[in-house]
């Protein structure tokens, strides 16, 4: 069974290399690599140029941002399964793809996720948030949670049927495409309890009050669309459950 990973970047020179590095790292072997660069000016192109890996597959180009080149890389994918790695994280270690591989071979699991650790971008080994999917329901939907996006495996048929991320959205296509994978859709999923990906902290959704602002607003419009009722007071308590979230501040092994 070959698996895609798609990788969006723009301007990510600073980064990528551990991204890609710890992609061709997996002891996966039937593994497809997508870099879908969105023309990029700081020096991202020439790292992509230095690799010369069978299983890598990039171009660079103009997009209309992340959820654009998401798309471009989800539909050039060649792999049965299909998952998306941001160019500023990368896998906790060799064996991950492996083991989502497993779930997919041996369960009836159409969407598998996993754990995800934050950490300060200037200390890697220091753990600023840790986000598990593990008590993860459709239901929780409306109240703002989804299991971790960045560890979402899915098979390439489903975003062929249900359609891909919409990207008129700015912040939380990536909210509604879980919503509609596995709300309406009913997609049957698998939790699998590992820590699987590294992201440094940043992201556009916490940028500011205003970019968490937009994000609600986004989710309750996902919501909506989807079929579950929910409004902006709703989504407060997600807040109250991210403080858990901040409590560990072991060092990354």
């Amino acid at each position: 069974m070959k698996i895609s990973i798609v990788t969006t970047s723009f301007n990510s020179a600073t980064t990528i290399r551990d991204t890609i590095d710890s992609v061709l790292s997996q002891d996966y072997p039937d593994l497809e690599y997508i870099i879908a660069d969105g023309n990029s000016k700081d020096g991202t192109k020439e790292i992509l140029e230095s690799y010369d890996d069978p299983r890598i597959v990039w171009f660079s180009e103009s997009d209309r941002g992340i959820y654009d080149g998401m798309n471009k890389g989800l539909k050039m994918a060649s792999g049965e399964v299909v998952g998306i790695l941001n160019s500023d994280d990368f896998y906790k270690d060799s064996r991950v793809i492996s083991k989502i591989a497993k779930e997919f071979i041996n369960t009836d699991a159409e969407a598998v996720f996993g754990d995800v650790r934050f950490v300060n971008p200037q200390k890697l080994n220091r753990t600023v948030r840790y986000y598990s999917s593990k008590f993860f329901n459709p239901s929780w939907f409306r109240y703002g949670f989804m299991p971790a996006h960045p560890t979402f495996f899915t098979r390439k048929m489903w975003f062929e049927e249900f359609g891909y991320y919409q990207t008129d959205y700015k912040i939380a296509a990536d909210y509604e495409l879980l919503t509609r994978f596995l709300y309406k859709h009913k997609l049957p999923y698998r939790y699998v309890p590992l820590d699987m990906i590294i992201m440094r902290t940043g992201g556009a959704s916490t940028k500011s009050i205003y970019s968490n602002y937009i994000l609600n607003k986004e989710i309750v419009r996902g919501c909506k669309e989807n079929g579950i009722k929910t409004y902006l007071g709703v989504l407060a308590f997600k807040y109250f459950v991210k403080v858990f979230e901040l409590m560990p501040r072991w060092k990354v092994s």
